[in-house]
């Protein structure tokens, strides 16, 4: 059952735009001890991509107190916040669309995350390619076919994650999280100017990792580039920080930048 609109219930309007067009935004948050870990910057993430695709949502503190509400009932899980430009509007137009609409639904924490964790990851490379778009890359929109396939794909591996690519070849992003490798004391995270998300805990690394030692590079690189690497980590949200153990035919022994990044971004921050 989710909550919609601060009702219990579990259907939605068969023309709200999210289900006709993909259209609207959404967040996944981690529930620890009752509380919603990075409440302040899932909102702004929320806010900001609403103004990117011009949602006119403004229920901003009921939906705040609907979050918290929400994560004080489960000692642990993952709570998703979806918002859509709501029902309205003639084909693709936008207009008459004034009453947005907020879905809140609860889910268990992965129970993977912590072996994850402790034993490292695999990758392989994904056959899709995220097509470049300026004007919604480092989004987290509705419009999620392209990880669908992606992760349709990698079920069919034994691997752990996807390393994704875009349609330039340039290195992106995972399935569902955020890259960083390391080559001596520079650590490298793909661009996200013209594809892929710009995930909130990827933001925390790239705040810690501009006061640390490490020199920090958003850069367009090749497959190559990881290949090559000393370390890779990935992470979102939810995992916070994986170590990747395994790269097709490249193994990683290092776990230097996870040992740092990992109890920084396993500090809570609850709200």
């Amino acid at each position: 059952m989710s909550l919609i609109n601060g009702m219990e219930q579990a259907t939605l309007p068969a023309n709200d735009r999210a289900i006709q067009f993909g259209d609207g935004c959404f967040t996944t948050a981690r529930i620890r001890d009752g509380k919603v870990e990075w409440l302040e910057e899932h909102l702004h993430r929320l806010e900001a991509n609403c103004q990117a695709l011009m949602i006119p949502f403004s229920a901003w503190e009921s939906l705040k107190q609907e979050m918290i509400a929400q994560a004080s009932e489960h000692h642990e899980g993952v709570l998703k916040v979806i918002l859509t430009r709501g029902s309205g509007g003639r084909g693709y137009s936008a207009a008459n669309c004034t009453t947005p609409t907020r879905i809140l639904t609860v889910s268990p924490y992965p129970g993977h995350y912590p072996r994850w964790r402790e034993e490292g990851i695999s990758l392989t490379l994904s056959p899709v390619r995220l097509g470049r778009n300026p004007a919604l890359a480092g989004l987290k929109h509705l419009n999620r076919l392209e990880q669908v396939l992606i992760r349709t794909h990698l079920e069919q591996t034994d691997a752990d994650e996807a390393l994704v690519l875009d349609s330039e070849e340039w290195v992106s992003e995972c399935c569902a999280a955020n890259l960083f490798w390391r080559a001596g004391d520079t650590v490298f995270t793909p661009s996200l100017s013209h594809a892929g998300v710009n995930g909130i805990m990827r933001q925390r690394c790239l705040a810690l990792l501009a006061q640390s030692r490490f020199r920090v590079v958003e850069v367009n690189a090749r497959e190559t580039a990881v290949r090559q690497a000393d370390e890779v980590v990935i992470c979102n949200a939810l995992m916070p920080v994986i170590p990747v153990r395994a790269y097709a035919d490249v193994r990683y022994l290092s776990r230097e930048l996870f040992e740092f990044l990992s109890p920084l971004c396993e500090q809570s921050k609850k709200s």
